[in-house]
């Protein structure tokens, strides 16, 4: 039994080597830019009339809701206009009750025929007046009290404070800003040389170094716009990672974006020996097999870049 094994293994002879015809294959090329942490929109914060801030609510860095007050402006001219405007409503409102409870007499003096008609719509006419009157007054005290609570300088939407422009105690005038405060969606902004204005679209993905950031930023991210205008030799993207809104607006990180597409070699690692500080492939060719000395280029999934010694149609034995 056992020369009939030695015999198998002489009829078998030694074990083929496995072989590999190299081939191209397209890789993205991808370039290292630097991106920074922007809000979708920056909002201001504007007083609506003028006067002295006497409250002020919000610091920088502060988390606001949408119709928070953050600062409260007093228009020291308005506390007496108001007084006035109520007091003028208070004396029109006793004339009417005046003018009402003459009228009353005049509706009783003309039924029993003592004075005439002419009396009646006198009476009349005066307590429509005075209607009219105290209604105006009404109105207009309702707008001076409303202009005094448009001292509240209200947040026009949610999101954080990143500058309150205006000290406590600045007199304003309307419509001057009071805060700046960046919404509650962040983004990342790129600048790309111009050359790559072509070769990046909206959806294409990039690549966070959120070592950077930590490990709550998302390790990639999607375009969502690219702006069409180029200045300075820049173009502007927006792209969209999770987990940035816990970072300083303006903070900048590196990002990797594909901006071309090429050709390579790329073989299996285990097709490459090194010997003596050289990297060597076995190539099959009409003599046999030898070992060529190749140049390697970066490592993937996928195996090892031959940058060169090898084109395409050769084939490789696995050592």
């Amino acid at each position: 039994m056992y020369k009939t094994f030695l015999l198998s293994l002489f009829l078998a002879g030694p074990a083929l080597a496995q072989s590999l015809e190299v081939t191209t294959t397209l890789v993205a090329d991808h370039k290292a830019v630097f991106a920074t942490v922007e809000s979708v929109d920056t909002l201001t914060a504007r007083t609506r009339i003028g006067g002295t801030i006497v409250e002020l609510l919000v610091d920088e860095g502060d988390m606001v809701a949408a119709r928070d007050v953050l600062a409260l402006v007093v228009n020291e001219q308005m506390a007496p206009q108001i007084a006035a405007a109520t007091s003028q409503a208070a004396t029109l409102r006793a004339e009417l009750t005046q003018a009402r409870e003459d009228l009353d007499r005049a509706n009783d003096l003309f039924t029993r025929g003592i004075i005439a008609q002419t009396r009646l719509d006198q009476a009349q006419t005066a307590v429509a007046v005075l209607e009219g009157r105290l209604a105006s007054a009404n109105q207009s005290r309702d707008v001076l009290v409303q202009q005094e609570r448009e001292g509240e300088v209200l947040a026009p939407g949610a999101g954080r404070v990143l500058d309150v422009q205006t000290p406590l105690g600045s007199v304003m005038l309307p419509g001057e800003p009071v805060a700046i405060i960046a919404s509650d969606r962040y983004l990342l902004r790129l600048n790309l040389p111009e050359r790559h204005a072509r070769s990046i679209a909206e959806g294409d993905e990039i690549q966070v170094a959120g070592a950077a950031l930590g490990g709550e930023v998302a390790p990639t991210g999607v375009i969502l716009q690219l702006y069409p205008q180029i200045t300075n030799g820049r173009v502007v993207a927006d792209a969209e990672v999770e987990g940035l809104g816990s970072f300083f607006v303006g903070e900048r990180v590196r990002v990797h974006v594909t901006v071309d597409t090429r050709e390579v070699i790329v073989v299996p690692r285990s097709y490459v020996t090194t010997r003596f500080g050289n990297d060597f492939v076995a190539l099959e060719t009409e003599e046999g097999q030898r070992d060529i000395v190749v140049l390697l280029g970066q490592e993937s999934e996928e195996g090892v870049e031959i940058l060169a010694g090898l084109s395409a149609g050769d084939r490789l034995v696995q050592p």
